[in-house]
C-alpha cells in the first residue's frame, strides 16, 4: 500500500514490530543457570529409581509399571472418553500421591463437583486454574509434587509468544517448557491433548518425538468400555494395552477382557469366529463378525470395521485363488466385535473361516478359535508369542485350537491344538469345505 489514504503522500509507510506494553513474566525454570559443560558418560552417577505406583493396575500395566519419576507422559482421546476422569482417579486411588492439578478448561467448582459425583469427596489434590505456562512453572517448583496435570496442553500458553493458545508454537513451546520442568525437578507430567477428526493428537508432531510416553484411549463413545493404549514408551512396552468399562462413578478396571469381548458371540449363527490377538504382551480373544450378501446395488462393496480394508480385499482374493470360493458379485462386511481395531496379520484366518462361514451359511464349530497368517499362497504362516495365545485359549476353555504348522509347540493336554499347513486345511477341520 504505497499511497497513504489520510495525507495523499506516497511511500511514507513504515513497518514497526509492535511489543508488549508488560514485561513477559518469565518462570523461575527459565533464570536458573544450568551447567552446559560436556560430561563423560562413565563419569555419571545414577540412581535407579523406583516406579511411582498409580494407584490402577490397567495404568501400571499401560506405562511397563507405573510412572517412571521425572518422565512426560501424553495422554490424548476423543472428547468425553475419559482422559480427566482417569486423572482424578488416580488422585483418588493414591491419597498419599502430592498431586498438582491445573484446569485450563473447568473451574475449580465444576472439579469439585466431577470428584463428589464420581464419590471422591475427602482429598488434599491441589487445584490451580491457570493457563500461563510461566506461573503454572513456578507453582510446581514451589510445591514439588509427585505428579503434576496439565489439562490440557492446548489451553495453555506463553506470554512471550504472539499466538493463540493451541496453535502449533505455542504448543511445541509449552511442551518444551515441560519436559525442563519434569527433567530438572523430578517432577512426573501427565499432559492431557486433544485430537483431531482424524483421531490423530492435535498439534505438531514434534510434539510426540517430546514426550517420554504417549498413551492414547480408543473405543467407541456409544459403548461403556475403553482401550488405553501405550503408542510410544521409553520406559517399557509399546502397544501395551488397559481395558477400561466406563460407568457412573467413572472407569472401572477389567481384568479379564477376553470374556468381556466373547460375551454376545453366539455359535449358532454363520459368519462368526474366534480369534486370539496380541495386544503388546496381553493375548485377547475377539470375536470376528462377516456377513455376505448378494449385491444388488451395482458394484460389491467391501466394508471393513477394525481392520484394514486393503488386507480385507487380500484376503477375498487369496480366497477366491486358492479355495474355489467365489465372492464376486456379493457384498462383503467384516466387523471386529467390540470397537477393537487390529493391525496384526495373525487374525487373517479367523477372518477368512467368517468369510467362508457366511457365504456357505455354515456356523464355525463352538469353542474353536484361529491363530495364523495367511500368505499369498494360501499357506498358514507361524505368528509371534504362539505360546501366549494357546495358554490363553485353554484358560478361557476352547477346546480346538487351529495354529500353523512347524512351530514347534507342545500340545496342551486340556486343549486340542490342530497344527495346520494351508487354508484348505484349515476349513476342512472346522467343516466349512
Amino acid at each position: 500500500m504505497g499511497n497513504c489514504p489520510s495525507c495523499g503522500e506516497w511511500n511514507t509507510f513504515e513497518e514497526q514490530q509492535l511489543q508488549n506494553d508488560q514485561p513477559a513474566h518469565k518462570s523461575r525454570l527459565e533464570q536458573a543457570v544450568r551447567p552446559d559443560s560436556p560430561r563423560p558418560l562413565k563419569e555419571i552417577d545414577f540412581q535407579e529409581k523406583d516406579r511411582q505406583d498409580s494407584g490402577i493396575s490397567e495404568l501400571n500395566r499401560v506405562l511397563g509399571g507405573g510412572f517412571m519419576p521425572g518422565s512426560f507422559v501424553l495422554l490424548g482421546g476423543d472428547p468425553g472418553i475419559g482422559k480427566s476422569t482417569i486423572a482424578l482417579q488416580i488422585a483418588m486411588s493414591r491419597p498419599d500421591l502430592k498431586m498438582l492439578y491445573c484446569s485450563g478448561e473447568e473451574s475449580a467448582e465444576q472439579i469439585r463437583q466431577r470428584s463428589q459425583r464420581m464419590g471422591f469427596n475427602d482429598s488434599d489434590l491441589l487445584l490451580y486454574t491457570e493457563t500461563d505456562i510461566n506461573r503454572i512453572a513456578d507453582q510446581a517448583t514451589n510445591e514439588k509434587p509427585d505428579l503434576l496435570v496439565i489439562d490440557s496442553i492446548q489451553t495453555i500458553y506463553r506470554p512471550e509468544i504472539q499466538s493463540m493458545p493451541g496453535t502449533v508454537n505455542q504448543i511445541r513451546e509449552c511442551a518444551s517448557l515441560l519436559m525442563q520442568l519434569a527433567k530438572q525437578n523430578g517432577i512426573t507430567i501427565l499432559a492431557i491433548g486433544h485430537v483431531t477428526k482424524q483421531g490423530d493428537l492435535a498439534g505438531p508432531r514434534v510434539l510426540e518425538h517430546m514426550v517420554d510416553t504417549t498413551v492414547n484411549f480408543e473405543g467407541d463413545l456409544n459403548l461403556n468400555y475403553r482401550i488405553l493404549r501405550a503408542v510410544k514408551n521409553r520406559f517399557g512396552p509399546a502397544n501395551e494395552i488397559g481395558v477400561f468399562e466406563m460407568q457412573s462413578d467413572g472407569l472401572h478396571e477389567v481384568r479379564q477382557p477376553s470374556g468381556l469381548f466373547l460375551n454376545h458371540a453366539d455359535p449358532k449363527v454363520s459368519g462368526s469366529s474366534v480369534i486370539c490377538t496380541l495386544e503388546g504382551t496381553r493375548p485377547l480373544m475377539i470375536e470376528v463378525q462377516a456377513l455376505v450378501t448378494p449385491a444388488h446395488y451395482g458394484t460389491p462393496q467391501r466394508t471393513a470395521s477394525g481392520i484394514d480394508q486393503r488386507r480385507l480385499s487380500l484376503l477375498l482374493a487369496v480366497l477366491e485363488k486358492r479355495t474355489g470360493w467365489s465372492f464376486g458379485g456379493m457384498d462383503v462386511f467384516v466387523n471386529i466385535a467390540g470397537g477393537l481395531k487390529i493391525s496384526e496379520t495373525a487374525a487373517d484366518l479367523g477372518i477368512c473361516c467368517a468369510l467362508v462361514s457366511s457365504l456357505s451359511n455354515r456356523p464355525v464349530p463352538a469353542q474353536t478359535v484361529m491363530v495364523g497368517e495367511v500368505g499369498l499362497g494360501g499357506e498358514v504362516r507361524p505368528v509371534s508369542a504362539l505360546e501366549k495365545r494357546v495358554e490363553e485359549a485353554v484358560k478361557m476353555g476352547f477346546e480346538q485350537i487351529l495354529i500353523p504348522a512347524g512351530t514347534q509347540y507342545e500340545n496342551q493336554k486340556s486343549g486340542s491344538v490342530d497344527e495346520i499347513n494351508s487354508l484348505q486345511q484349515a476349513l476342512q477341520l472346522t467343516g466349512l469345505e
